[in-house]
């Protein structure tokens, strides 16, 4: 692997170019835009106060910067650079912008979410969408760009509206059967709307895009139900991560459960490996299945300055959390399948150093990935079955089938890595920082997912 020098960036404001040849980055009230293989300057704008969103366009030739407090927005141009375009939404406030699939329109939602304002840079039209509830996910595109599913709030009832980007028309408009809608989702085909409630309601409504109610699921009745929702990128599977610290798993088909994966504090199964780290390594290698039989009770395979050999049970470290504060750390919060529809990455927030792969093919624990602080991020890569993670210090991990490494950060200073984000070809990494960011470049060799730098079966004599 190989890493670029480090550059500055705020708020953690770095994103790829959906073509994936430039790279954004906001320095204050300050938006930089690099050639993402030689890191050169390409453009360098400046904005009207410090920026707290950016955003690319689809098609890679305009820029989004937001600017909330002051309920501004600003838009730059990469193919006429001394051209940009300035919305101001007045005292009626600013408290998201995005742009629509098309890259032409931009959708503002004023305070107090009001309304939703779609602003069109080629006719310089303005639509209002009335009624937008303030919600977890209240906007959603379906990936093909051509429907947007809004969730509204009309007379104390909840309500999803449909709309077809092409000219915002209404295609849709239901009630649904919430009593406190917090999300909606579209499937990765566009054609299943998932719409969940509070977490205080343990509900999943599934809707067609005529919003015909496919299938309503509750996996049980008292408080503190759902917390994160992710589709597999087939669509052939809908995971649930829930309050009680497990993952329900949807089929597409009859929308029934067909299974739930658990979080348990003590591993006893034989067919999946913990891999521990530990302040010098913190890295360790997933073992092929004829090492777990012949290991035959030793399950946890430690790779530092020396290896360790942990029989069962293997303990996962839990942190009991403080019911009587908001938000407790409990939960499965985070989940991500990979881009094969292979694995599902899950994290509980009571076990915070800890992130579990599931293989969706066998069903089952696969492994469990144990570091020694809490991870911050963990992305998969959206061309190959690798998953990347971070804790805060100055290391990288990367996990796949193949196996699992640490990296050293070689930057000056202690370069802490907070999150990870991959390019779209899967080559490359971008690594930030609290206030820094820094590029890792993948090497690939035939097949191999990532170079280890040290041989396995030097590790296997045991």
């Amino acid at each position: 692997m190989n890493f670029s020098e480090v550059f500055k960036q705020s708020n953690q404001l770095c994103r790829v170019s959906p073509d994936g040849k430039y790279l954004a980055t906001c320095v204050q009230y300050r938006l930089v835009v690099r050639d993402v293989n030689t890191l050169q300057i390409l453009h360098l704008y400046t904005c009207l106060d410090q920026i707290v969103h950016m955003e690319w366009s689809s098609d890679s030739l305009f820029i989004l910067c937001a600017m909330y407090k002051r309920g501004l927005v600003q838009v730059w141009s990469l193919e006429q650079p001394d051209w940009y375009c300035k919305i101001d939404e007045g005292s009626i406030g600013l408290v998201s912008s995005r742009w629509s699939p098309d890259g032409r329109h931009i959708l503002n939602t004023t305070e107090f979410h009001l309304r939703v304002t779609v602003w069109s840079l080629c006719t310089k039209a303005v639509s209002y969408i009335k009624y937008p509830k303030a919600c977890q996910k209240g906007i959603d595109f379906s990936r093909d760009g051509c429907y947007m599913a809004l969730a509204e709030r009309r007379d104390c009832r909840d309500y999803v509206s449909v709309f077809v980007c092409d000219d915002w028309h209404l295609l849709r408009h239901f009630e649904t059967e919430t009593q406190d809608l917090a999300g909606v989702e579209w499937s990765p085909n566009g054609c299943v709307l998932a719409v969940w409630d509070s977490c205080l309601e343990y509900k999943v409504l599934l809707y067609s895009l005529d919003g015909r109610l496919l299938s309503t699921f509750s996996a049980y009745e008292w408080s503190l139900g759902i917390k994160s929702l992710a589709w597999s990128p087939s669509s052939q599977f809908l995971a649930i991560g829930s309050y009680d610290g497990k993952v329900r798993i949807l089929n597409h088909i009859t929308w029934k459960k067909v299974t739930e994966f658990d979080h348990p504090a003590s591993i006893n199964n034989t067919k999946a490996v913990s891999t521990l780290s530990n302040e010098y390594m913190s890295g360790a290698f997933h073992l092929p299945y004829p090492v777990q039989r012949h290991l035959k009770n030793c399950l946890a395979y430690s790779l530092s300055e020396w290896h360790e050999i942990c029989p069962l049970p293997v303990q996962v470290p839990v942190v009991k959390p403080d019911l009587d504060r908001a938000n407790p750390k409990v939960g499965v919060s985070s989940m991500a399948f990979s881009s094969d529809n292979r694995y599902l990455a899950t994290k509980n927030d009571n076990m915070a150093c800890v992130v579990w792969v599931w293989d969706m093919q066998r069903l089952g624990l696969l492994a469990v990935l144990e570091q020694t602080s809490a991870v911050r991020c963990f992305q998969w890569d959206p061309r190959r079955p690798r998953l990347a993670l971070c804790t805060g210090n100055a290391k990288l991990y990367l996990w796949s089938p193949a196996g699992c490494v640490s990296v050293q950060v070689p930057a000056e200073g202690g370069f802490q890595v907070q999150s990870v984000t991959w390019h779209c070809s899967g080559d490359s990494l971008i690594l930030l920082g609290k206030e820094q960011l820094c590029l890792c470049y993948m090497e690939s060799r035939g097949n191999n997912y990532f170079v280890i730098k040290f041989a396995m079966n030097n590790h296997l004599d045991v």
